[in-house]
């Protein structure tokens, strides 16, 4: 354990993760999930395009989402949410009590598909 109570991994388990670059291209609602959220498809250029489910309700309109670019968890195993698979894990940061999500995004237009270090 470390100072903030969280188990350390090595930089060869952060390496195992692959996080990258991607566009939303669709948003719509997602009236079936448990917790609110929106179905996300997700451009990532030579990667595909992949679905996600993302619990982003709070803080994004649905027309706010289209074209923005985000980082996502490439390589978990696919979920099953409701009638819907998940493929990617979008990556967002809590605010408040961590039920408000606001997204990670490049800072610069990285290209979709671009690994992130």
């Amino acid at each position: 354990m470390n100072d903030t109570g969280n188990q350390q991994i090595t930089f060869d388990d952060f390496t195992k993760i692959e996080m990258r670059v991607g566009r939303i291209v669709k948003a719509e609602p997602f009236p079936k999930a448990r917790k609110p959220a929106y179905k996300l498809t997700i451009d990532f250029g030579e990667y595909g395009m992949k679905n996600s489910s993302a619990q982003i309700t709070k803080r994004y309109a649905l027309e706010d989402l289209e074209g923005r670019r985000i980082i996502a968890v490439m390589n978990f195993p696919p979920m099953r949410i409701a009638d819907f698979q998940s493929e990617v894990l979008v990556l967002g940061a809590g605010v408040d009590d961590n039920s408000d999500i606001t997204l990670l995004s490049p800072d610069a237009e990285a290209p979709l598909g671009a690994r992130v270090h």
